[in-house]
């Protein structure tokens, strides 16, 4: 087991590393080194474990990784492999943190540049989004309406609301709709482990806010709004923009300059684009704030997956449940277009010369197929070269 163990921790860790491009990429790499590799698991154990996590909210790369940890080595095989995966791009972004703090860098023409290069990511990430997850016109209709309403109401609050009515529309509107049928697959978690799992995600999510307002203090506040984040992201990393930012600019805790700098940042290292909570927790209260902010966004995901496998038979053969999730998804869409606008669009592009730098990203990353480390240099120096010319 010290063995596995070990290895689970080497590989999660060279993955962490190396791991470019997004949770579609990252799916590839860790085909490439779990299965064609090692024979970890077999080709349908892992289609049936993507399937799982693109069910759940949060992160859905890092929890494909902390499933496949799990079946390899247990509870704490799942937690090795999330520390290998998700802790260098944590690194890297605290260190981008502790620069933009202490050598007042905010008004850098390259800052800028990564603001730009976040409204050409998140562009794409909504042109891509809305091919797949709205491709009719009911979702297509589900998807502006989320974007109007996230526009007249930008709160979290209205965030999950907005979820969760798109949640009963779609059991109405797609019960008659026929699903592909599920694979059975062999879990070897108990059931009473899920169960625990479960309570303590529900008991933390409910919980938290409720005690925010008892103790009044700002370590609770900070894991209560990037907990709530982690636990109500459908989507992926991109959609995570929105709710933090609700969360968190408000509040006075980060400005949105230094939230979209943070944010482009994150585009240039490998790992789950989550671990930009740990910028933003570095920003908010240095080393302590970042660790704080990284377990609180990632904690939903470990427990769901826990609480979820020992149940996934059931819960994918639920037609009422993939109806559910259909609607969901195309509201995630209209959110995530939403954050496009403001505060991304709004506090960016603010001339000509933006327009056509964030123009010519998009693109590079949706048409040329650029990585995105590539870009996100490219926006910086053309950043930099915009203030030469100013």
């Amino acid at each position: 087991m010290k063995h596995s163990l070990w290895e689970i921790l080497r590989v999660s860790t060279k993955l962490g590393l190396t791991s470019f491009g997004g949770p579609i990429a990252h799916l590839g790499y860790f085909k490439n080194e779990y299965i064609d590799k090692r024979k970890w698991l077999d080709d349908k154990t892992y289609a049936d474990i993507i399937a799982l996590c693109q069910f759940l909210p949060g992160p859905a790369s890092s929890q494909v990784g902390i499933a496949i940890g799990i079946l390899r080595g247990g509870l704490i095989g799942g937690i090795l492999s999330f520390l290998g995966f998700t802790l260098p791009s944590v690194l890297v972004l605290v260190l981008f943190a502790f620069l933009f703090k202490n050598f007042e860098i905010a008004d850098a023409g390259w800052i800028h540049g990564l603001k730009i290069v976040a409204v050409a990511v998140v562009a794409q990430a909504v042109l891509g989004m809305g091919k797949k997850l709205a491709p009719d016109k009911p979702r297509v209709t589900i998807a502006i309406l989320a974007t109007i309403f996230t526009l007249l109401w930008p709160s979290a609050i209205g965030q999950v609301a907005i979820i969760v009515l798109a949640g009963i529309v779609g059991v109405f509107l797609y019960k008659n709709q026929t699903f592909p049928d599920v694979r059975e697959m062999s879990v070897s978690i108990s059931k009473k482990i899920g169960i625990a799992a479960l309570a303590i995600f529900f008991i933390l999510l409910f919980g938290l806010p409720f005690l925010k307002q008892v103790t009044q203090l700002q370590a609770v506040a900070v894991f209560d709004a990037f907990y709530r984040a982690g636990s109500l992201v459908f989507g992926g990393g991109h959609v995570v923009l929105p709710l933090l930012e609700r969360e968190l600019v408000p509040t006075g805790w980060i400005g949105v300059s230094e939230f979209l700098a943070g944010y482009g940042v994150a585009q240039a290292v490998p790992g789950p684009l989550f671990t930009f909570a740990g910028y933003l927790g570095a920003m908010i209260n240095g080393v302590s704030g970042a660790l704080l902010a990284t377990l609180a966004i990632f904690l939903p995901a470990f427990l769901l997956v826990v609480g979820s496998l020992p149940f996934l038979n059931e819960i994918r053969k639920r037609p009422r449940f993939q109806a559910a999730l259909t609607a969901i998804n195309a509201a995630v869409v209209g959110i995530l277009l939403a954050a496009l606008y403001n505060p991304i669009w709004t506090s960016t592009i603010k001339t000509t010369g933006d327009f056509a730098i964030a123009l010519a990203l998009f693109g590079l990353l949706t048409y040329w197929k650029v990585a995105p480390w590539m870009v996100v240099l490219i926006g910086a120096l053309a950043g930099v070269l915009i203030g030469i010319a100013a």
